[in-house]
């Protein structure tokens, strides 16, 4: 969505999930100036004559990806005022790498007040290609300095850059219109800026957190599950921890895993690692299969410093986990006891429906505000394989509420 700021022509996304940060998102591009409509999964973009600058500080501190279309517009009106972004509460995540790359290619940038005031010099208001190198390999920065080059007047190279399939993709979507980009998934990026880009219709790929959400709910409650449609090369670690942990799941066609019940849930490992090391938005799902596994298991948290604060609510539901610093130490249990529990963030949210799924008794789960920014109906996805899971409002009783069982086929 911020790719299309780059296109002053009709910009046609499609499978576009029914998301909180997509709502968030859309207003901010309608606050902009921009025209945007949706259809089902499908969303009409056109920046044709978007003209404001500056974005709503109330909406961008509540979703962080919005940010990152500061690139965008500085490419397309040589100006942008952008507020410092919000979002999930998991720890440190500055965007002097975006400001950084930002100024590497000529802009003036300067943060005051919480806003990110940056525009480029000169009478044509152009970016300038640059050689910059990503002290890490952040996603959004490597995609906010990718979109910002598409348009710049030169080469750009993109030095240790995050290899992500949603960095590829976005790649893939900005060349549909008409972008030179050559290295996406690598370590190295190079971009050759164009004047201008035409319109696309561009289908954006499964989400393979929400299919890796999935694969362990059907793993912790030893179902038999079809998961499609799925690019299995993007869930490549957390396929192979899964096997590890006893878990059989099959390749079937190109785009569709198989997860069949395990015999035995065996106790693993895990370190959190920028792509194609296992991800960490994948962390929280398997500390919940983890805690009902056969022996001790460790996750090192290494992404990010704050996103363990998911330990204490599986804790209440009957889990043995202790954490210390970026570190869980998991024993599992023969079996998790329903509680009332609270979500943290997206991902903790998350790991607590798939322990809920599996746990005895009445499991219910508050801070559904986190889950919704990243997971389409996921209740009523569950509901349809067998889950007894209910949305309810705060005001109802626990009554009213089902039991949970596990899921079938």
């Amino acid at each position: 969505m911020a790719g299309a700021l780059l296109c002053s022509e009709d910009c046609r996304i499609r499978n576009v999930p029914m998301l909180a940060d997509v709502e968030r998102m859309s207003q901010v591009l309608l606050a902009l100036g921009v025209g945007v409509k949706r259809d089902g999964e499908v969303l009409d973009i056109n920046a044709k004559d978007f003209a404001t600058s500056k974005a709503p500080y109330e909406l961008v501190t509540q979703l962080r990806a919005s940010f990152f279309a500061i690139g965008s517009i500085l490419a397309r009106l040589g100006v942008a005022q952008m507020p410092l972004p919000g979002g999930c509460a998991i720890g440190a995540r500055p965007v002097d790498l975006h400001v950084r790359g930002l100024q590497a290619m000529g802009a003036e940038v300067q943060i005051e007040h919480g806003i990110c005031n940056a525009y480029v010099p000169g009478s044509n208001r152009r970016l300038k290609g640059a050689k910059i190198y990503l002290d890490s390999p952040s996603v959004g920065a490597t995609e906010t300095l990718m979109m910002a080059a598409t348009l710049a007047d030169g080469e750009t190279l993109i030095e240790n850059a995050a290899r992500e399939p949603e960095v590829v993709d976005l790649a893939n979507f900005c060349k549909s219109m008409g972008a030179k980009i050559q290295g996406a998934g690598t370590s190295t990026i190079t971009i050759v800026g164009v004047e201008k880009l035409h319109s696309t219709d561009y289908t954006v790929i499964p989400d393979r957190i929400e299919a890796g959400t999935f694969l362990t709910a059907g793993a912790i409650t030893r179902s038999d599950l079809l998961l499609s449609p799925v690019v299995p090369e993007h869930l490549l670690p957390v396929i192979a921890k899964l096997r590890e942990m006893g878990v059989p799941i099959i390749e079937e066609g190109t785009n569709s895993l198989h997860i069949k019940p395990a015999d035995t849930l065996k106790a693993a490992d895990i370190e959190t690692l920028p792509h194609p090391g296992f991800p960490t938005d994948m962390q929280a799902p398997f500390m919940s299969l983890m805690a009902v596994a056969d022996g001790d298991s460790l996750i090192n948290e290494t992404v990010f410093e704050n996103r363990l604060r998911h330990a204490s609510e599986l804790n209440r539901l009957g889990a043995d986990i202790r954490v210390k610093g970026n570190i869980a130490f998991i024993r599992g249990v023969p079996v998790l006891s329903g509680a009332p529990v609270i979500g943290s963030d997206l991902r903790a949210a998350a790991a607590l429906v798939v322990a809920g799924l599996a746990a005895s008794g009445l499991t219910t789960i508050k801070g559904l505000q986190f889950l919704d920014r990243g997971y389409d109906r996921l209740d009523l996805k569950l509901l349809s394989v067998g889950a007894k899971i209910k949305r309810v409002s705060e005001a109802e009783t626990e009554a009213d509420a089902p039991d949970l069982a596990p899921l079938h086929t």
